[in-house]
Order: C-alpha cells, then structure tokens, then sequence
C-alpha cells in the first residue's frame, strides 16, 4: 500500500472515531444529531472575536476599544504616524452625548514656534498630593497620565515588569493593583501602593492587615502613595478569587498566601465597617508612612460619599486623593452582571461625586483621578473639564505594550503574553521594548492633552473648564458640560492658588515663544 493511501486510510480512521464518539456522548445534542460536522459550529464560535476583529466589523463597530482606538495606542506607542485622514468617520449629527471641544481663537496660552517632534511632555498635576492635609511626604506628581491599577497575578511578571520600566522612561506612576508589591515593581518606576481587601503584601500569616509589614515594604521601595481600594468598575461589590493553579511560588511569596491554593479577596475590608472608621484608618496610614492616602472606588450608592464629605467637613480627617473608576473599567474578570449592569460609567459617576465634595468645599482640597476608558483623549479632556486632576490608564497601557484584545483575560491564555501565568505565553513578551512602547504611548497622550488645551486657550488640562466642552443632545441641539452635570462656575479647576503654580511652572520651563512643559527635574 502506498504512503498516500494509508494517509488517506488513517484520515477516514480518525473521521470514523470522531464521528462513533459524538454518537456515543450525550453532552452536545448537536454533535449527536451532526456528527463531525457539528464541531465546525464550535469551532467559528470560538474564532469569533478573531474573524470580527480582522474580516467583519468597521472601524467603530468594536468593543470595549473599536478599530480606530486600537489603532490610535498602536501607533502612538510605536511613533508611528498616528494621524487620521479624509475626515471623522463618526456619525456626530446624529449622536447624543458625543462631546465636542471648543476651541478658542485667542486665550492666554501661547504655543511655542518651533516644537521638536520628538520632545517628551511631563505635564506635571496642577494640585500637590497631600499637601492640604500637611503629609510629611507631599508631592507633586510629575505626570497627569499615570498606570492604572493591575496586580502581578492578572498580569504576567513580564508585562508588569514593561509597565514599571515603562513608567520610569516615561516619568509617570503604577499602581501596583490588590496584589502585592513584587520583584516586576522594582525597575525604576515609581509606585503608588494600593492596598486591597485581602491586604495582601501586608498581612500576618493569619490574613489580617500588619501596620508593620506595611511600613517596612514601603520603606524599601519608591512608593510615593498609597491608594485603599473600595472597589472597581470592573467588579464593584464583588471579591475576587485567583485560582490555585495560578498561585506560583513567586506570586504566594508576594501576597503573603499560600502556594497552590485559591487565593480569595473578599468583598468588603475587615479594617474599617463605615466612613468614620475609613477616616481613622486614612489617618492611621497617614501618621505612621507619612505618605498621602486616598481611596479608589467605583460609584453606586451616594449615601457613603454625603456621609464622607459631612464627616471631612466636621472632623478635620480626610483623604488626600479620590480615584473614581468607571463601570465601564474592565481589566478584572467578573460575572457579565457585574461587568454590564453594577456601577455608574465614569462621567455620571465622577460628576456626582466630585459635585459631593464640592458642595462640602471640599474639591480643592482633594486631587481627583479619573479611570475607565481615560486613555483616548477626547476621554481624558472630558474628564479633565468635569474636575480630574490626573487619569489612570489601564486597558490602553495593556494595548500599548501588545494587548490585541483576544478577550481571554480570564482564560489564563492571553496569545501576546500579558493576562496570563503561562510562562510559554508570557516568554514572547520582552519587558525591554514594550516598555518603550509604554513610555511612547504615554508621552504622546500627555503631548496630545496639551495641544487641546492650547487650543482651548490655558496652559495645562487641568485648566480646562466644563464651559470648553459641549455634549450633543440630537441632530440640532447642544449643551455645556457644566449644565450636563449640573457644575456650579468654577467647579471641575483647582483653587487659584494651585492654578497660578502650575502656571508658573509651564511657562518657567517653555521654549522661547510660548508655552511648553518642564522637565521632570522641575516638578519634584
């Protein structure tokens, strides 16, 4: 018999061992029903995101982050040209809530005559972190664009290792997420520490929060805050559990846990039961680092933050920092539930809670950081009108150092190495370049955030007013941002003091001719 021939003979072989087992099971009705044929269902079904992403869907079609978005973090980390032609292919006539900047044809920010392409942008924070509240390590954060909170264990040891080295090129902070401070974190970046509801990375060997540890893991390393995390757009409400499987010794060793068994974040923190005990646990942190200390949540009931501020206002206690996430955050894994229904999108959320804070007079003394979906600039400029000060990245930080959106975060095979704890996976992901691309991704936001607001007359996005952007209600009608959200005049810019400071410091370091951002050197 020839080769050919007994090739074929296996083929029909295998086909007819397939064929006798979907027979024979009694799980799949349609393998049962369509034998062999049947798979190729299962198999388009599970191809689908691929064959939508590449072959089917237009540029704006996709989510979480369409054609064009991806497009935009791919080539911005890549310096390639990330230019767009021939017009919008967005349907502004007919979009209500799409948001529209106003430029102005003449205001007090004169841009440079002659930029170089390739010049980096700091951008340091208008407000100083901690300095109304007199923390002993007070500062002003070197960039407004800084790293979203993802732990080591939802990301490979190699992507968070690209992330910090990235955010040392760049200038700019990570966060660690809930999962510990490890060996990745130490490459030159600078941290701010977030502190979970498993505590993990300070807890005692029975799981409760260890002041010490704390304070001996924060000494040994650059972090510059610390961030207590209520909960996230992804999963609000929900705990988290990493499967056993995934607890190497490397990442049992970081939380504190035990290797090869669930690892298990609960929903709430056993530290504190309400607002008033928040506050004396903000303090405690506080005292004992003397680092600033915020809190991290996504937004639902506005019960806890009118308690909050009523208690900052009466008592003296406070945090130094609010990061709100947005329901349409995404980088945790959850119930679809949770994902699509639990927490308000960031715009409505944020806008009520900084409105909270404000209507207590509070706002100025607060730095507000924004996260979900920030890293798009027209994103970003937004919530730079409505009262951020800063904007986290996530999602986009993961597309500039290879994320191609696969989904499949939750599946421990993410294909470019960054979701996952395979080490085969991860392997393919080189922390050296992709830290670059983060680094690149992240100037060029910063420089475009700085162009817009040039072109809305002031010196820095956080000087942008809620009167620069309009939100289109139909086909022929508009309304400001501050009537949206109901702002008060002034609300969503630092206090004068805060704006005439970082004024000074953007034109101290400009370029003959206009204004242009300082160094890093500059900032402190």
């Amino acid at each position: 018999m020839s080769l050919a021939s007994r090739a074929v003979g296996a083929g029909l072989a295998a086909l007819a061992g397939v064929a006798a087992r979907d027979l024979m099971q009694r799980e799949h009705t349609l393998l049962r029903n369509f034998p062999v044929l049947g798979h190729a269902r299962y198999l388009l079904e599970s191809v689908g995101p691929e064959l939508r992403q590449y072959l089917v869907a237009g540029n704006n079609e996709e989510r979480p982050f369409t054609r064009d978005q991806r497009r935009w973090v791919y080539a911005s980390s890549k310096k390639d040209n990330n230019y767009f032609g021939f017009g919008t292919d967005n349907d502004l006539e007919y979009t209500a809530g799409y948001p529209v900047i106003n430029h102005r044809t003449f205001g007090r920010a004169v841009p440079p005559t002659h930029v170089e392409a390739g010049q980096d942008v700091a951008l340091p924070a208008a407000k100083v972190l901690g300095a109304a509240r007199g923390r002993a390590s007070a500062f002003r954060p070197a960039s407004v664009v800084n790293v979203s909170a993802m732990s080591f264990g939802s990301l490979s040891g190699a992507a968070i290792e690209a992330l910090n080295r990235g955010a040392a090129l760049a200038g700019c902070m990570q966060n660690t997420g809930e999962g510990g401070l490890s060996v990745h974190h130490r490459h030159g970046g600078e941290l701010v520490y977030q502190i979970g509801t498993a505590y993990f990375g300070c807890r005692d060997e029975d799981g409760r929060f260890d002041l010490q540890r704390l304070k001996d893991l924060v000494a040994g390393a650059p972090v510059r805050a610390l961030e207590i995390k209520l909960s996230q757009g992804a999963k609000p409400g929900l705990g988290g559990v990493l499967p056993a499987a995934k607890v190497s010794a490397e990442i049992a060793a970081t939380r504190g846990v035990r290797e090869g068994v669930d690892c298990i974040s609960p929903s709430r923190h056993a530290e504190f039961s309400d607002p008033d005990s928040l506050l004396d646990w903000v303090e405690l942190l506080a005292t004992e680092t003397g680092l600033p200390v915020g809190i991290k949540s996504a937004v639902g009931d506005m019960a806890f933050w009118d308690e909050l501020t009523d208690l900052m206002t009466r008592t003296g206690r406070g945090v130094d920092f609010v990061t709100i996430d947005g329901g349409e955050g995404g980088t945790g894994a959850a119930p679809m539930i949770f994902t699509d229904s639990v927490s308000l999108p960031f715009q409505l959320g944020f806008a009520r809670v900084y409105s909270a804070f404000a209507r207590a007079g509070l706002h100025e003394q607060v730095a507000f950081i924004g996260a979900g979906k920030l890293g798009l600039p027209d994103n970003a400029v937004v919530a730079f009108a409505l009262g951020c000060d800063m904007v986290n990245v996530a999602r986009e930080a993961m597309l500039a150092i290879g994320c191609i959106q696969a989904q499949k975060c939750h599946t421990d095979t993410c294909p470019t190495g960054v979701a996952t704890q395979n080490k085969w996976l991860a392997h393919g992901l080189d922390p050296a370049l992709k830290s670059v691309r983060l680094a690149n991704y992240v100037s060029t936001l910063r420089r475009d955030l700085l162009k817009v607001a040039e072109a809305c007359g002031v010196e820095h996005p956080g000087l942008i007013d809620s009167g620069s952007v309009e939100v289109l209600t139909g086909r022929t009608a508009s309304r400001p941002l501050h009537e949206v959200y109901d702002y008060e005049a002034d609300w969503g810019l630092p206090s004068a003091a805060d704006r005439e400071a970082i004024v000074r410091i953007m034109t101290a370091h400009a370029p003959q001719g206009g204004s242009a951002p300082p160094s890093k050197d500059a900032v402190g």
